[in-house]
């Protein structure tokens, strides 16, 4: 950690968040950090708060793959992306600077939508009907029609997004340390017409994943990036596959994937 030293906070300006804050801010200062006031300056970007707050840091500051990030939790409690409780400040500081900490990658996803732009997500892409009728989707999986799928929606998760969204809909919780996207269904319709896998499936970080939208007075989807919606309005095709790049965050050497998820879950 010796060569990281610029450190850039990401947080509300609200008042709960401002009042847990001066005391980071010293311990950071004290033992020998940067904090900068511009992320592109930083080597290591932290968020404060939850893990909406980790997501739309990473959001804002670009998915930036040569700097270290990290989530600091407000709420006495660690989440999936928060490895660090803000109270214990100087045990954080003396991690980093001890080389207690070790970095993990997690996959990310590029959805591309109808060649407007090509967008990162670090917890899922979802589809959904934004109006009271179901969607009509044809996935493909490469160049093959693998379904039409009918209901109100899709997720495509990443293996950390596994445990949001994708589980609320019965989706498999997934290691981070496998390379690959799940598709997980929302309300499928199943009948003679339109006939689905009726469960979740896994794709290799070596597919690409296509969707087109079938227009039947429902090419207005909404579309969901993260804890985001894209201001995009009609779309016709998605294209979404696994990124090349990693986000890289801090963890302490005690706290894996799978004991966040046994801590949250069980």
């Amino acid at each position: 950690m010796e060569e990281r030293k610029n450190i850039y906070y990401y947080y509300k300006q609200d008042e709960e968040i401002l009042s847990h804050i001066s005391p980071l801010l010293e311990a950071t200062k004290r033992f020998g950090f940067t904090i900068v006031d511009d992320y592109r300056n930083a080597n290591i970007i932290a968020s404060i708060g939850d893990d909406g707050d980790f997501l739309q840091a990473v959001r804002k500051t670009g998915f930036r793959s040569d700097c270290l990030y990290m989530g600091i939790s407000t709420n006495h409690s660690l989440n999936m992306y928060c490895d660090f409780m803000i109270e214990d400040t100087s045990k954080m500081i003396e991690a980093m600077l001890n080389e207690q900490l070790e970095v993990r990658r997690y996959p990310l996803i590029e959805v591309s939508v109808d060649h407007q732009g090509t967008f990162t997500c670090l917890n899922e892409f979802s589809l959904r009907s934004s109006i009271i009728k179901t969607l009509v989707v044809d996935v493909f999986v490469d160049s093959l029609h693998f379904e039409t799928f009918r209901g109100d929606g899709l997720i495509v998760a990443t293996p950390t997004g596994s445990t949001a969204y994708n589980k609320s809909v019965r989706g498999a919780v997934v290691d981070p340390q496998l390379s690959c996207m799940q598709v997980s269904e929302v309300s499928s319709v199943n009948n003679n017409r339109y006939r689905t896998l009726g469960a979740s499936f896994i794709l290799s970080g070596e597919r690409t994943l296509t969707l087109k939208v079938v227009s039947e007075t429902n090419d207005h989807p909404t579309m969901g990036m993260d804890n985001e919606a894209l201001s995009i309005r009609h779309v016709d095709k998605i294209q979404i596959k696994l990124s090349n790049n990693k986000l890289k965050t801090l963890k302490l050497k005690d706290n894996s994937f799978w004991e966040k998820v046994k801590r949250t879950f069980l």
